[in-house]
């Protein structure tokens, strides 16, 4: 490939890329965004163009890419096995730092995606239960399952506990083993729960939907309702988890569930998940612990790799550090106000939605609480403003700004001048 532009070359791999890929992605995002590699809080992709990133990889990448701590670990491990298919000391260790740092966790059990974690979550808060049903929230994500994939976007709304499946191939019969109700809506979860308690297996919520904080008391009545019944509250802390503090959401907001799911960080980058919760409810897991109609199988090739593990044991290290979280909060908060700022000088109606180390612009004048009211926000406006921004060599998601504790000043500085160049562009839209 000697002698040819890196403009060439994209347009050959995005080529390639369609001929061998369906929609020519990974099922991630568009095609054209090929991405060589990163460091800190910055990427490149295959033109040596350089993007302050706020992808992050959907996450992970919560102390940036290619940390040296994290780099040392891997390369340490690599040349002493990749995957063995057993228990490994990293990854005993890791569960132990996770129990540790999590008010709901006796025991941990691993897996390889979150997608895993939510379907298994479930399941062994069914067979705990021995009931059949979930409740879940609308706009809620939980992975990847039949189960999960309920009401995560419905493009009709259903009256609530309707369950819409958002994918061709779901069998039907799943959707009515789903209850859906809105997020921050207490009264009508807790009516829903009382009035399907005998047939819920769980309960599982976000405690912090996509962008959308919990109302004072949401979250604390949802745990107050299960636990009146006796249903297994589950907290989907794949995003969250260590992202707000040490101890993720529950920690934060200071409501412990009984399991919870984690993932993203805990693999530094690598392909890690994890079920964590009461240890009356992880013995499910357990053979010996339980009657053979109880146990819940569950086996996968590479749980707990030890590359994995070593690279999340290095990531929760660094997050331990005394001022590691303050650091990525104070950047946060100046992104988000410089953020408001220029809504307010350009006279755009918008708010920024989320926490520090997670939000977004939802171009909206009223209070957004729960997933219809994001509906209700320019989905034009926001695509024009993502669009112009990576023109402007600003990376996001279409509805995220995933902050890390590598971001500093300068990339801060970058970021507003692009999204008010973004919002003055508007016009031309």
């Amino acid at each position: 490939m000697d002698g040819i532009t890196g403009q060439e070359a994209e347009r050959a791999l995005v080529a390639t890329a369609h001929r061998v890929l369906p929609g020519g992605t990974f099922g991630n995002v568009q095609s054209d965004l090929l991405i060589t590699e990163g460091y800190g809080a910055r990427v490149r992709d295959v033109t040596g163009r350089e993007y302050v990133d706020y992808l992050l990889g959907s996450g992970p990448m919560f102390i940036g890419h290619a940390h040296p701590d994290v780099t040392a670990a891997v390369i340490d491990q690599v040349p002493k096995g990749t995957t063995f298919f057993a228990n490994n000391p990293a990854g005993v260790h890791l569960a132990e730092a996770i129990v540790a740092a999590f008010p709901c966790a006796d025991q941990v059990r691993f897996v390889s995606s979150g997608s895993e974690a939510d379907m298994y979550a479930m399941r062994v808060a069914r067979a705990f239960r021995g009931r059949d049903r979930i409740l879940k929230f609308e706009g809620g994500y939980h992975g990847m399952s039949d189960w999960g994939l309920m009401s995560l976007a419905p493009k009709r709304l259903a009256n609530f506990p309707v369950a819409v499946p958002d994918s061709a191939g779901i069998p039907a019969a799943i959707q009515h083993e789903v209850l859906v109700a809105p997020f921050n809506d207490l009264e009508t979860a807790r009516a829903l729960i009382a009035a399907h308690h005998d047939e819920l297996g769980g309960v599982i919520v976000e405690p912090f939907q996509r962008l959308i904080p919990p109302a004072p008391g949401f979250l604390q009545g949802l745990r107050d309702v299960t636990a009146q019944y006796g249903i297994p509250l589950i907290f989907d802390e794949v995003v969250t988890g260590f992202r707000f503090c040490y101890g993720g959401a529950q920690s934060y907001y200071g409501v412990t569930p009984d399991l919870c799911t984690l993932g993203k960080i805990i693999g530094g980058g690598f392909p890690l998940a994890a079920i964590a919760g009461r240890a009356d409810m992880m013995a499910h897991f357990d053979k010996g612990k339980v009657a053979e109609d109880r146990w819940l199988m569950q086996v996968g090739t590479l749980s707990g790799n030890p590359v994995a593990s070593v690279a999340g044991l290095a990531t929760l290290e660094v997050l331990a550090r005394p001022g590691t979280y303050e650091k990525a909060f104070g950047m946060g908060r100046r992104l988000m106000e410089g953020l408001e700022e220029s809504l307010r000088r350009q006279g755009v109606a918008g708010q920024v939605l989320g926490e520090p180390t997670l939000f977004d612009v939802v171009f909206c004048a009223e209070p957004v609480r729960n997933y219809r009211d994001v509906l209700k926000g320019d989905a034009a406006l926001q695509r024009h403003v993502n669009v112009a921004m990576r023109e402007a060599g600003i990376l996001k998601g279409e509805s995220k700004y995933y902050l890390s504790t590598a971001h500093g000043p300068a990339e801060i500085d970058n970021t507003l001048a692009a999204f008010d160049a973004a919002l003055g562009s508007r016009t031309r839209r």
